[in-house]
């Protein structure tokens, strides 16, 4: 059996830009069709397995998960921080400082760990549209489940990317975030994927919101899956 793009998304409640950006950077397996793309579901369902990479619904949906199972973003959100007023060829010292303050995580590793982020490459930027990018390891880390963080950055002026944009609106707005091990890596890519999805983060962001109204917006997340309103 196979999947088109639009069930894809669906099975794993994310957005088609994210199944996407899984095709290109994660080795997601697909088969090119006359200009889209099928997914054979045995082979998805074999791929998901091994990345811990749990499908919310429709064709590959297993049994229900509960609201605020899983990875909370508030919390890892408090570890990285708000950073703001970010010149954009000061994200890496920013990057830097983060990853120092990496909860549970010694300042050798932590040392090792920045310069590895450093390097060329280290670094996937991932433009998600509407301003915003998901900064991310290039390679899987395996730091213990108390180590993860999300970082929000709010840059001083638009970031020149590598990565082919998913829209003409200027990069200025970066979550970076290192998952707590490899094995949660992608939840934590399609949790921020899809807490970015709609309009009202970028509004409470663009919008100048506080820090605390910022933690609370991410708070709402866990608990209710969406932004506001609490539905």
């Amino acid at each position: 059996m196979f999947l088109n793009l639009v069930q894809m998304a669906e099975s794993f409640g994310v957005s088609e830009k994210v199944i996407d950006g899984w095709v290109r950077y994660e080795g997601l397996p697909n088969t090119p069709d006359r200009g889209r793309l099928l997914f054979d579901r045995s082979q998805v369902a074999q791929w998901a397995a091994t990345r811990g990479l749990a499908t919310k619904a429709g064709f590959l949906a297993p049994e229900a998960r509960t609201l605020g199972e899983g990875i909370r973003l508030e919390p890892l959100l408090r570890a990285g921080g708000i950073w703001r007023d970010v010149p954009a060829d000061g994200v890496p010292a920013v990057v830097e400082k983060v990853v120092g303050a990496l909860p549970g995580v010694t300042a050798s590793v932590g040392k090792m760990l920045a310069q590895r982020l450093g390097a060329k490459g280290g670094v996937t930027t991932a433009p998600v549209g509407g301003g915003f990018a998901l900064p991310h390891p290039s390679a899987r880390i395996a730091l213990g489940r108390e180590s993860g963080t999300v970082a929000l950055l709010l840059l001083r002026e638009p970031l020149v990317l590598t990565e082919p944009q998913v829209d003409d609106v200027p990069v200025t707005m970066l979550l970076f975030f290192i998952a707590p091990s490899a094995r949660t890596h992608l939840e934590l890519l399609g949790r921020l994927s899809r807490l970015l999805s709609g309009v009202p983060l970028r509004d409470i962001v663009g919008g100048g919101a506080d820090d605390g109204e910022i933690y609370r917006a991410f708070a709402g997340f866990d608990e209710t899956g969406k932004i506001g309103g609490g539905a």
